[in-house]
C-alpha cells in the first residue's frame, strides 16, 4: 500500500488484525467482540459462514476459531487495499490438509496432501466494528491439490495459480 491512511483506516487494519489473531489463537470471545451486532460471514466458494451474531458465532465456534488451520500454515499478504468502510486483503495461504478443514473442504477428510491458495477477503466495517467477510478462493484448484478432482482435460490447475500470484514473473498456462 503506498501513501498515507487516516486514523479511521488505521483503526480498521489493528481491528482486522486483532479479529484474525483471535481466530488463529482460539480465542471466540474476542472474535466475536471484534465484530457488529448484525455480522454475516460467507465463505463463498462453499456457501460456509454464519447470519447475524448468533449465525456467526456458531459458525465460528463449531468450524473455524482455533480449528482455522493445520500447525504448518503459512499466510503471506500479497496485497491490502484499504477504502472508508472497508479492507480487501489477497492472500496466499499454504498447508498441510493433516486435519479437518470445515470451512474450506466441508466432509472431506485430512489427506495429508499440501495445498497453497490465493484467498481473496472482503472485509466490511460498520460502526467501528467487522460488519461482514466474504472469502473468495478458487475451490478447483484446493480439490485438484486433495485429490478430489483430475484436471485432465479442465480448465483448473492446482499450486500454480497460488505460485503465479506469489511470483507473477512465473510463464501463464500454455493455451
Amino acid at each position: 500500500m503506498t501513501g498515507n491512511i487516516t486514523t479511521t483506516q488505521q483503526k480498521m487494519v489493528d481491528l482486522f488484525a486483532q479479529h484474525m489473531n483471535a481466530e488463529l489463537n482460539g480465542d471466540l470471545e474476542t472474535t466475536m467482540a471484534t465484530m457488529s451486532d448484525s455480522p454475516h460471514l460467507n465463505h463463498v466458494p462453499v456457501m460456509a459462514g454464519g447470519v447475524g451474531r448468533e449465525g456467526v458465532r456458531q459458525f465460528y465456534s463449531n468450524h473455524l476459531v482455533g480449528k482455522f488451520f493445520p500447525p504448518d500454515v503459512k499466510i503471506t499478504n500479497i496485497s491490502s487495499t484499504i477504502g472508508d468502510h472497508q479492507i480487501v486483503d489477497e492472500l496466499v495461504i499454504s498447508f498441510t490438509h493433516t486435519i479437518s478443514i470445515d470451512w474450506l473442504l466441508p466432509g472431506v477428510p485430512p489427506t495429508g496432501k499440501p495445498v497453497e491458495l490465493a484467498v481473496v477477503a472482503i472485509v466490511g466495517f460498520k460502526d467501528d466494528k467487522i460488519s461482514h467477510e466474504h472469502i473468495y478462493w478458487d475451490q478447483a484448484s484446493v480439490l485438484v491439490q486433495v485429490g478430489l478432482l483430475d484436471p485432465t482435460g479442465l480448465p483448473v490447475c492446482g499450486a500454480e495459480s497460488a505460485r503465479k500470484v506469489l511470483n507473477p514473473e512465473l510463464p501463464p498456462r500454455i493455451m
